[in-house]
């Protein structure tokens, strides 16, 4: 039977190919639909390879720290690598809760009837889009830049005290009126997004409910059973704005467990490692189940091979 710590590091290395896989061939897809199939583009996209490159981010720069803590790789970062490495990480996960909150509210604006008094926004989704993004970005540029003069690289290999602590990095201002300060308002920056985000999602459940109901006092039954493009993409957010919040939710009862424990145990910062980067290893293939252009090649993929099994049994 495998060790703890070596299953632990089979984790790690497959969450981290796992993920960066899936969201690289994400990505290449929305290229190769903006370049090659344009008419398959939609104002959605934006914000989902927006949400790709951020996920890929996360990935790279939280779990390669943990690989290497796992081996035990000694002096893997210094000061420097630390402020960058911690920084990038806090920085892409902010806007992951930003996008995945972007997204929940443009599909709640899409889905609204013409007759809601939201209606007026659906003209200026592109620009609103795009603005949001921004803003996401300054808001957590703003946040997390302060987090830069708070991190160094340890000195001695004891993981011990409160505050924020690895294998290679420590918090050197724990137990201040500015780290206390700080960390109420990535939780007040967090908890605003994912109450956002739980609004939507309530939403676009009794929107699907109603839809439903209303779907089943149709004549014709066969078609009122298949789904339209708005419902499978509001089935998509939903699944992934569900997704999120679950694993979210998981992630902060370990990080705050962490965070106050005096005693930093190495093997429970690695499985919080796998627990952050959940969503983004789902993500990608959460979002390729309903892609136009992949349902597309498997329907392709499919006939030919049927094509190919029934030449070879004729002849």
């Amino acid at each position: 039977m495998l060790p703890s710590d070596t299953i632990v590091q089979i984790f790690l290395i497959l969450q981290f190919c796992l993920g960066v896989m899936g969201n690289s061939a994400l990505l290449l897809l929305y290229i190769y639909t903006f370049v090659f199939r344009p008419q398959y583009k939609k104002l959605i996209d934006s914000v989902f390879i927006h949400l790709t490159i951020v996920n890929i981010l996360l990935i790279v720069f939280l779990l390669t720290k943990h690989i290497m803590l796992s081996f035990g790789v000694p002096n893997f970062l210094d000061d420097i690598g630390c402020k960058t490495v911690l920084f990038t990480f806090r920085v892409s996960r902010g806007l992951s809760i930003c996008s995945t909150c972007v997204l929940s509210t443009f599909q709640v604006i899409t889905i609204t009837p013409s007759t809601s008094k939201w209606a007026w926004l659906k003209p200026r989704l592109s620009t609103w889009i795009f603005s949001s993004l921004l803003c996401s970005w300054l808001i957590n540029l703003l946040i997390y830049g302060y987090m830069l003069d708070m991190v160094i690289a340890k000195t001695n290999n004891t993981l011990a005290g409160h505050g924020y602590t690895d294998g290679y990095c420590v918090n050197k201002q724990v137990g201040n009126h500015n780290s206390g300060s700080f960390l109420s308002i990535v939780i007040i920056h967090d908890l605003f997004f994912v109450t956002i985000m739980m609004c939507a999602s309530l939403y676009m459940v009794i929107f699907l409910y109603r839809h439903r109901k209303g779907a089943q006092h149709l004549r014709s039954p066969n078609l009122s059973s298949q789904p339209s493009p708005e419902r499978k993409a509001t089935h998509s957010i939903l699944s992934l704005v569900s997704c999120f919040v679950l694993i979210y939710w998981l992630n902060n009862c370990v990080t705050l467990y962490s965070f106050f424990s005096s005693e930093k145990i190495p093997r429970v910062e690695s499985i919080n490692a796998i627990l952050t980067t959940c969503y983004p290893t789902i993500c990608p293939f959460l979002l390729m189940k309903n892609n136009k252009v992949i349902l597309q090649f498997i329907s392709s993929f499919s006939i030919l091979r049927m094509t190919c099994f029934q030449s070879s049994f004729h002849g």
